[in-house]
C-alpha cells in the first residue's frame, strides 16, 4: 500500500492543481497516469466486472477532463476522483439493474481461446487453482452480501489504504458514520465467511 501512495504523491502538487483548472494536457494526463490503476482496481473491489469496471473507469476521468476547471483544490486531486468513481459505480448498478445483462458464452469463449480452440492463457496447476479460487471464490460472494455504501467504504480502507478524512469525503459521510458502514461491512463479512465454514 505504501509503494502505491508514493507513486502518486507527485501529482498532488500545487502546479499540478493549477494545471488542472487550465486543462492543461499534461497535468491531466500526468492524473490519469497516477490514479488510472487504483480507479480500476477500486471498481472491480467494488463488485463490477472487468469490463463494466474499465467502462466506469473511462467514464470517470471524461467527467474529470469536463470538470477540471471547476477544481478548487480543496481536496486532494485522488479524493475529488474517487468521489466522481463512487457515483459512476452508483450509476452503474442502477443499470446493470435495469438491463439484467449477462455474459455471452461466444464472448468467453473468444477471451479464452484461439481460433485452433486452443488455450490463450493456459490455467494455472489446478491444486493452485483451487485454492486461489475457492478462497477469492468465498470473499467475492461475501462481498456481494454488503451493501454498497458498505462495500465501498471496506475497498477505500482496505483495498485503496485510504485516511478516514478522505473517505469521508469520498462518501460524503461524517467520521462516525464511516466507523458504522466500516464495522456493518466487517461483521457481514464475517458471519458470510464463518457460515461458509472459513475459521470455523
Amino acid at each position: 500500500m505504501t509503494a502505491a501512495k508514493n507513486s502518486t504523491t507527485s501529482v498532488e502538487t500545487p502546479e499540478i492543481v493549477a494545471g488542472i483548472q487550465a486543462q492543461d494536457h499534461e497535468a491531466l494526463e500526468a492524473v490519469v497516469n497516477a490514479y488510472l490503476p487504483q480507479i480500476v482496481r477500486a471498481a472491480r473491489g467494488a463488485g463490477l466486472s472487468a469490463v463494466t469496471a474499465d467502462d466506469v473507469a473511462q467514464e470517470t476521468f471524461i467527467t474529470f477532463f469536463e470538470k477540471s476547471p471547476t477544481f478548487e483544490g480543496r481536496s486532494k486531486i485522488r479524493t475529488w476522483i474517487f468521489g466522481i468513481l463512487y457515483r459512476k459505480i452508483a450509476e452503474a448498478r442502477r443499470s446493470v439493474k435495469r438491463s439484467n445483462e449477462m455474459d455471452d458464452i461466444d464472448e468467453i469463449v473468444d477471451q479464452r481461446f484461439n481460433a485452433d480452440g486452443k488455450w490463450i492463457s493456459p490455467p494455472r496447476p489446478v491444486d493452485q487453482e483451487l485454492y486461489e479460487s475457492e478462497v477469492m471464490g468465498l470473499l467475492d460472494d461475501c462481498l456481494e452480501t454488503v451493501p454498497d455504501q458498505q462495500r465501498m467504504a471496506f475497498v477505500l480502507r482496505e483495498v485503496e489504504d485510504m485516511e478516514t478524512p478522505e473517505i469521508c469525503n469520498v462518501l460524503d459521510v461524517t467520521s462516525t458514520n464511516l466507523g458504522v458502514l466500516l464495522f456493518r461491512a466487517r461483521n457481514r463479512l464475517r458471519e458470510c465467511l464463518e457460515s461458509k465454514g472459513v475459521g470455523s
